[in-house]
């Protein structure tokens, strides 16, 4: 598979537009409810979706008149940097929301040490507040489908975004699914490291038993094996995401273990620093490639520098984005896409294109 960095055609129109939108109003932007505040039979999705439909179209109109959307979205934390893009396509598509006179609220875990269970609780806290319609993503099923499941049986219609796929948003009776394919994404990122000469990955799991994260180390498995190469996981606790000291540590340990990895790739932004990091200290800078899915403007840095090879992209602020643009226009107009999934990525940053990217994070918005 050959991974670029352009967005699928058939978005095109649908994400100008709703930018286009957004640009236009002024002002606007989710409220915040972090987790301290959440209060602690699956129906087909062709179903769900008729009675979402009618439920929608209740919401909205009142003797004639169109009341605005009261959206919730569930994400990450708020200092996390592929979060923050998220959040901000959310901000910009809350203007066009505000602007009908409904809202968009943001619901956030403090950490992501008990993720399922407390993204759960935010779930149930949006189920609470007599939501228009709910977006989040499905990172841990076995926790999160029971308040997923909740929301399809209230009759209201939910999105499921960044995390689960389109098999997780049809078994949940959801209206789409907006993101990444995440096996995917890995596949093709070990496709690409293969071409590159690799034959080791070292795939550094800060975050284990999410299942969109398992997806990415199985795709880059299978992905090098194309090319005759291997893949190792490296879990470490869910606790040590984001501690640049300790992830740089255990890569440090794990290449001295095992000198004939020869790549190291790493889950998110923050967590490729540390892996820089811990290259650097094993004295392989240059000797062991560097990968990582998303990126920030370190990473961009490093990849213009040539100290690391690339980054995957699932483009964060289009998922943010386009869930609130998707599920407002069902919510108020009875527009829904006939594609599914709705696709962001994936896609591969390098050498090749990195100015356009730079360019993109300069706004914010990659």
């Amino acid at each position: 598979m050959t991974l670029t960095t352009k967005r699928w055609a058939s978005l095109g129109a649908f994400a100008v537009t709703a930018a286009l939108v957004a640009g236009a109003c002024n002002s606007g932007s989710p409220s915040t409810v972090p987790a301290s505040a959440a209060a602690a039979s699956q129906a087909p999705a062709a179903a769900a979706s008729q009675a979402a439909a009618s439920s929608a179209a209740s919401q909205a109109t009142t003797g004639g008149t169109v009341k605005g959307a009261n959206i919730f979205v569930v994400g990450g934390k708020a200092d996390d940097p592929f979060w923050s893009k998220v959040k901000k396509g959310v901000d910009d598509e809350a203007n066009v929301v505000k602007a009908y006179g409904g809202s968009v609220t943001w619901l956030a875990p403090q950490d992501y040490n008990n993720l399922g269970p407390d993204a759960a609780k935010l779930i149930q806290t949006a189920l609470t507040q007599n939501p228009s319609g709910v977006i989040g993503p499905d990172w841990v099923p076995q926790a999160e489908d029971p308040a997923f499941q909740a929301v399809v049986a209230a009759k209201v219609p939910l999105v499921i975004y960044n995390s689960g796929g389109i098999d997780a948003a049809n078994k949940l009776g959801a209206l789409n699914y907006v993101g990444n394919d995440e096996y995917t994404a890995g596949l093709g990122g070990g496709e690409y490291l293969g071409k590159a000469g690799v034959k080791h990955i070292l795939c550094v799991n800060t975050l284990p038993g999410a299942t969109n994260i398992e997806a990415r180390c199985k795709g880059l498995a299978d992905g090098i094996a194309k090319t005759g190469g291997t893949s190792t996981e490296l879990p470490l606790p869910s606790s040590q995401f984001g501690d640049q000291s300790a992830i740089a540590q255990a890569v440090k340990a794990a290449l001295a273990k095992d000198p004939t990895i020869d790549a190291a790739v790493a889950i998110s932004a923050g967590d490729a620093t540390a892996l820089a990091s811990g290259i650097d200290q094993a004295g392989l800078t240059g000797k062991v490639k560097l990968g990582s899915f998303d990126f920030d403007t370190t990473g961009l840095q490093r990849i213009q520098s040539g100290t690391q090879l690339m980054a995957i992209d699932q483009e964060p602020y289009m998922q943010g984005m386009l869930s609130v643009a998707l599920l407002n226009s069902y919510i108020m107009f009875g527009l829904d896409l006939p594609q599914k999934p709705v696709n962001t990525g994936p896609g591969i940053i390098d050498a090749s294109n990195v100015a356009a990217a730079v360019a993109g994070a300069t706004a914010g918005a990659r």
